[in-house]
């Protein structure tokens, strides 16, 4: 599997045609030679070949519901994008062997990595496994949202093993030239500990922000509740793998967050005004340095 890899020449699978999926799909339409969608959802399968976001689709139920009986195999393809939630992307990995005789690259988008990463390392040589996470997303879900400027400049990390070839570094790379984004390469640890502060936090607090203000309230809520809320609008199945996944990080995370917290209210119950000054001065240098670190 180590010859070169052509983009514009190639047959790309797609599980999962929700708002991820379907972007990407949007975002390799006419870069690829066929564009093959696989999907549990008969209707989402429908409205993705009237929109002709792809050109043959595959209804794969009982593999998306974590079974694995009953399922035919699955039209070979160069290169499979896993666009599913964590557990789901699992699933197929533990059932690829079966579903999938011939080789082929495997890039999953997962949003936890360790695990995938685990599951990829159990798959037989034939495959050449790769993890995958763009940085980007929204609130709104489905292939109704989908978005081929989805990707455009946000960031796409890649987590590959020790098994990752140079080939399917080549693909992932030439996919995401074409939608946009620009790569940057960890390890799967890294990236964990990384997005339990910069994704599933927020998430967090968002939801709690939400959650302990009461709805009487709402005919006053302007801009900086809009901003730190938004998150919250999140379905909340879409982050329980996340967060089960990442539960270790997750944690720390949290308690980092609690003892900035504690700091701050301690200045205000104490009326420390030099401290409080202090801590809302670091924070905002910090969030300068966060979003412009080359300032």
């Amino acid at each position: 599997m180590e010859e070169g890899f052509s983009l514009k020449d190639s047959t790309i699978g797609i599980f999962g045609l929700g708002l991820m999926g379907g972007s990407i799909a949007l975002g390799l339409k006419g870069h690829c030679h066929t564009l093959i969608g696989f999907d549990s959802h008969l209707p989402t399968l429908e409205l993705a070949l009237s929109k002709k976001i792809i050109d043959h689709a595959e209804s794969v139920p009982p593999l998306l519901l974590g079974e694995g009986q009953g399922v035919r195999e699955l039209p070979q393809v160069d290169l499979l994008i896993l666009a599913t939630p964590v557990q789901s992307i699992i699933n197929i990995i533990q059932h690829l062997p079966s579903l999938m005789p011939n080789a082929c690259i495997v890039l999953d988008l997962g949003s936890t990595k360790q695990n995938i990463a685990q599951a990829m390392s159990t798959l037989p040589e034939r495959f050449d496994p790769i993890g995958g996470h763009p940085i980007c997303g929204k609130e709104k879900l489905g292939l109704e949202n989908a978005d081929p400027n989805l990707y455009q400049t946000a960031p796409f990390v890649i987590t590959p093993l020790e098994r990752t070839t140079q080939r399917a570094k080549s693909a992932v790379k030439q996919v995401i030239l074409t939608i946009g984004a620009h790569l940057i390469e960890m390890t799967a640890e890294e990236h964990d500990c990384i997005l339990a502060s910069t994704s599933h936090l927020p998430f967090l607090l968002s939801s709690a922000l939400a959650h302990s203000t009461p709805q009487e309230f709402g005919s006053l809520i302007g801009p900086g509740f809009r901003s730190a809320s938004r998150l919250a609008g999140t379905p909340s199945h879409m982050m329980m793998d996340i967060l089960q996944s990442n539960r270790q990080n997750v944690l720390r995370s949290l308690l980092v967050f609690r003892e900035s917290l504690d700091r701050i209210e301690s200045a205000i119950e104490n009326e420390d005004t030099p401290t409080l000054a202090t801590l809302l001065d670091e924070s905002r240098h910090s969030y300068e340095n966060l979003l412009h670190p080359n300032r």
